[in-house]
């Protein structure tokens, strides 16, 4: 049989419990912290004053502005998804959109996609589901901060096995191409 003690309240003390400041990174904020650090980075590359002219300049479809600012959305990109899946080995930026003729007169470039190519053991619906998710908070977000309303994708993001690299299969080529090599953004 259980035996009963008697209890004897001694004071009572109010505790106030406050938000955590931590919370886990969701697709959204990671991607705002990302844009904000790519037009950082776009300005200081660029000599400019701050953000808001390299907003202008985007808007304005600089190809300057545009290489600056896709390369380190790529990095801040592939430093995500290496931090969200440990499957991850390595982030390649890759830029094959633009032809010298086109670059070289300084032509205006409507918004051209970011492809990546993301490096790992294996592919996996939890990574697409991740780059998916990526990708649509970057519409989102810089279609509310440079005013692109007509976009459906910025990322175009080719994963690729130690299979595809290992037989030089498809995507995975191009990290032994001597013609077309992409620049590595991140690395485990």
């Amino acid at each position: 049989m259980a035996e009963i003690f008697p209890t004897k309240q001694t004071g009572v003390v109010d505790v106030e419990f406050a938000a955590s400041p931590f919370r886990l990174p969701d697709a959204a904020s990671t991607i705002e912290t990302a844009l904000t650090q790519a037009l950082e980075f776009c300005a200081q590359k660029m000599g400019v004053d701050d953000a808001q002219a390299v907003i202008d300049r985007l808007r304005q479809g600089d190809s300057t502005a545009c290489r600056y600012c896709h390369y380190s959305l790529a990095k801040q990109v592939g430093e995500s998804l290496g931090a969200l899946d440990e499957n991850v080995k390595a982030v390649y930026s890759v830029d094959y959109d633009a032809t010298p003729e086109d670059t070289c007169f300084g032509e205006a470039m409507p918004t051209s996609l970011i492809h990546i190519l993301v490096w790992a053991e294996r592919k996996t619906g939890a990574l697409d589901s991740l780059v998916t998710a990526l990708d649509l908070a970057l519409v989102q977000c810089y279609a509310d901060v440079i005013g692109t309303r007509q976009l459906a994708h910025l990322l175009d993001v080719q994963v690729i096995d130690d299979a595809d690299v290992k037989n030089r299969i498809g995507y995975g080529a191009m990290l032994s191409s001597l013609y077309q090599r992409p620049i590595q953004v991140w690395e485990r």
